[in-house]
């Protein structure tokens, strides 16, 4: 006979997949219509969540050890700021996107698209890396 625990697990890995895959819809969507990189990296981080809390803190960890999330961080915010000192070297100002390409809409979508995907780098990263240091200090003040 099947426990609840069970039919979450089960649920849980049907339901992960599609919610990674919505994260990217939301991301590359984001400057067409409602969503972005704020979004994303939230819904991202969602599905981590959802399978953390699902499979255990231990087994996450393992999938997202800190390295993995500090250069999510760091990377996210690499090409956030990247993408403002090329425009600057190229001779306009912090995020004039005009600068990226010769014509200005293939600019400003290349643009946003670089600038969004640093946002839901790092907001992933971010909320990922909050929901494992509060496990680490309720296991700690557990401990005491």
């Amino acid at each position: 006979m099947l426990n609840r625990a069970s039919i979450l697990r089960v649920v849980s890995k049907l339901l992960i997949p599609p919610i990674m895959v919505f994260a990217l819809y939301v991301q590359f969507h984001g400057d067409f219509g409602p969503g972005g990189g704020f979004q994303a990296g939230v819904i991202f981080a969602a599905a981590f969540i959802l399978y953390a809390l699902i499979f255990g803190v231990d087994n996450a960890r393992k999938v997202a050890p800190a390295w993995l999330t500090r250069t999510l961080l760091a990377s996210g915010l690499l090409l956030y700021t990247g993408v403002g000192v090329v425009a600057m070297m190229l001779g306009g100002d912090f995020l004039d996107y005009s600068m990226l390409a010769t014509d200005q809409k293939s600019a400003q979508h290349l643009g946003i698209t670089l600038i969004e995907l640093g946002v839901g780098t790092t907001v992933s990263g971010a909320m990922i890396t909050i929901f494992l240091i509060f496990d680490g200090r309720l296991r700690a003040e557990k401990d005491d």
